[in-house]
């Protein structure tokens, strides 16, 4: 999961290893994009971000320079999503985890800038309408008669002995070729299920489960993120990632599971998404939305599943167990329905919270025009702050709690699947 935000303001000048950049060095192009056809839009290693902290009245857009990443910042002002008009500004890679360390949120934007253009047009008139409580209940009760904290420790105790599962690293390319054959193993039961990784160039893919629906072609996205981040050397030092986001990862596996066992033949179509680079800046979950909305993918609705077991914290302070939902930069009625999911059918109750911008993977299907929603283990201010380092290990978590989450997803798959 990405840290939470720092409120800090963007100025008009970006430094550099203590080098400012300011117009004069790099003047600003009127347009708030540069042409396809400009010299410095591909630089070998550029970068464009779209970072937490940009306020509506500045303009951080800035040519690159050989070696920088472009970043954008949420605004301050509005709590509108952002879209490809919105501006960005270039930045160093190394300014990535700089970033990352400071708790500043971004979305890594370079080769995405226009990721939702697109669907602004398409669906202008196309909003989704979601349901005001379940009613699925007989179809969704054995379904969660088959869920099992067992499967998700067994697999999450696989999953966090890697070294680290760094997007970048050999680690990251292992792991996620382990977590592509144990999701191909899962849906060997149905032959319909196909199961594919959807390819990058940093060597980590992200894995996608398709469960083809029987009346149309609309679909409803399951996800979570599988890489894992040490935010002081994340090629070489350990990062277990046992909460961030292997307890998503596994939670929704888990759901994936079950929803086959129980012989599931959705109406739409569900998929199960494992994204890869999501500490990176959103960078699989980005490629994957950016596909789809060339291809014109009915999206209806995307939950994200990412840190799903700590509930430590909750505990100690006193306050009951429950789920965080998130209320900022969702999609206000997906979220309002999830409400009522958890009413019906976990055995905790909801807690509201929020997260700041790009705070995971479900911003970007939200940027490309999808209607999404997070949920997670706790309050922000009680969710786990071993995160990025060797500290989040299994032995921190909660299957009981994952358990509550593993039911919220079974039930929205089922839910969902009818819309």
């Amino acid at each position: 999961m990405l840290p939470r935000d720092l409120a800090v303001r963007c100025r008009r000048r970006v430094r550099v290893r203590g080098s400012p950049l300011n117009r004069q060095q790099h003047h600003q192009p009127t347009s708030p994009h540069l042409p396809s056809n400009h010299p410095h839009i591909r630089p070998i290693i550029s970068l464009k971000l779209h970072l937490n902290a940009l306020t509506a009245t500045d303009n951080a857009y800035f040519y690159p320079w050989r070696g920088s990443r472009a970043l954008f910042r949420r605004h301050l002002l509005s709590d509108r999503l952002p879209g490809p008009a919105d501006h960005a500004e270039w930045l160093p890679e190394s300014a990535k985890l700089e970033l990352r360390r400071s708790g500043v949120k971004f979305m890594d934007i370079t080769g995405y800038e226009d990721l939702g253009a697109l669907n602004a047009e398409r669906f202008v008139a196309a909003a989704v309408k979601f349901p005001k409580e379940p009613k699925y209940q007989e179809e969704v009760g054995p379904v969660l008669k088959n869920l099992t904290t067992k499967n998700m420790k067994a697999n999450l105790e696989i999953f966090t002995h890697f070294h680290n599962r760094y997007y970048k690293s050999e680690n990251g390319a292992a792991s996620g070729k382990w977590l592509y054959e144990m999701v191909n193993k899962t849906a060997s039961a149905d032959p319909k299920i196909k199961v594919s990784q959807f390819h990058h160039p940093w060597g980590q893919h992200s894995v996608i489960a398709h469960i083809p629906g029987k009346k149309s072609n609309k679909t409803v996205v399951i996800g979570a993120h599988q890489d894992s981040a040490n935010l002081f050397l994340p090629s070489i030092l350990s990062a277990p990632g046992a909460d961030d986001d292997g307890s998503g990862t596994v939670t929704t596996l888990e759901a994936f599971r079950a929803l086959i066992a129980q012989g599931f033949k959705p109406d739409n179509n569900v998929e199960f998404h494992w994204y890869s680079a999501e500490e990176g800046g959103l960078l699989g979950s980005q490629a994957v939305f950016a596909e789809y909305e060339k291809q014109h993918r009915d999206v209806i609705a995307m939950l994200q599943q990412d840190m799903t077991g700590y509930n430590a914290k909750t505990i100690a302070n006193g306050g009951p167990d429950a789920v965080g939902v998130i209320t900022d930069f969702v999609h206000p009625g997906l979220t309002d329905f999830i409400k009522t999911i958890i009413t019906e059918y976990c055995d905790i109750g909801f807690t509201e919270t929020k997260c700041g911008y790009a705070c995971s993977d479900h911003a970007s299907a939200s940027k490309a025009g999808y209607p999404s929603a997070f949920v997670i283990e706790s309050t922000f201010d009680d969710s786990n702050k071993n995160i990025h380092t060797t500290e989040d290990t299994i032995d921190k978590l909660s299957f009981e709690h994952m358990f509550q989450h593993a039911k919220l997803t079974a039930a929205f798959a089922v839910e969902l699947s009818h819309l």
